[in-house]
């Protein structure tokens, strides 16, 4: 997909906040004719929430909204993820406006009325920008549903909150999430977490993957499955598996 190539985990996900319904609609599906996957929000809380658990790769947020300020949804998007690619819409086209925005730590700005084109064309823009970025400076992410791995910071988090792994925790993580819907067998694991396969690794395996499950899993809808005889296999929530 041309502008996206740094996004390998799945369709990416663009969040899309404006109180019209209608307008909404509309560009969910010019969002979904481009490629991508559409996830709309009629409000501020619901779009954080949403941003929280779907980890989106680019926003199309509206500068008024009936809750929030739009800028105090910007704000703590940023701070949640200070890379997140955010294009405001607004009906005001004041200078000071637009302003606010770009200082907030949106990306790029579209007056109301605009066009579908306009916008889809500034997302690709973005989300190419936002790839080359991450290319450039190593900091490689895997994000599988709510579920979001840094691997040069070596962060993990679900749902927007932070999981604290181990080092082989973090390592089997990473390995699974790079094979998603994939099931790798016990051997598989060892080779390439432990570089081994000494008697009684496949002990070593289960336990750790059980440590994993517990820390990942934990009051959440499970993510990291057994498929008997076989192996294990990390699955997006939204698979329904």
């Amino acid at each position: 997909m041309t502008g996206t190539a740094g996004f390998r985990n799945g369709r990416v996900r663009v969040l899309i906040v404006d109180d019209e319904p209608a307008l909404t609609d509309v560009l969910s599906v010019a969002v979904a004719e481009a490629g991508w996957r559409a996830c709309p929000a009629l409000d501020g809380q619901s779009a954080l929430r949403i941003a929280r658990g779907r980890a989106p790769h680019a926003v199309v947020l509206d500068g008024m909204l009936p809750d929030l300020d739009g800028l105090q949804v910007l704000r703590r998007l940023r701070y949640d993820n200070p890379k997140l690619p955010v294009l405001m819409l607004t009906a005001r086209d004041a200078l000071e406006h637009r302003l606010d925005g770009l200082g907030a730590g949106a990306d790029d700005y579209v007056t109301k009325p605009f066009s579908l084109e306009e916008v889809v064309l500034r997302l690709r823009g973005l989300l190419s920008r936002a790839a080359a970025e991450r290319t450039r400076s190593g900091d490689r992410v895997r994000v599988l549903g709510d579920l979001v791995l840094t691997e040069e910071t070596r962060e993990v988090h679900r749902v927007g909150v932070p999981v604290q792994l181990t080092a082989k925790e973090f390592d089997l993580l990473s390995l699974l999430m790079g094979h998603p819907r994939q099931v790798l067998s016990k051997a598989q694991i060892l080779a390439h977490v432990w570089s081994s396969s000494f008697d009684g690794g496949g002990n070593l395996v289960e336990v750790y993957v059980a440590g994993l499950r517990r820390k990942i899993d934990r009051g959440r809808a499970p993510m990291i499955h057994a498929v008997r005889g076989l192996g294990y296999v990390i699955r997006p929530v939204e698979d329904g598996r």
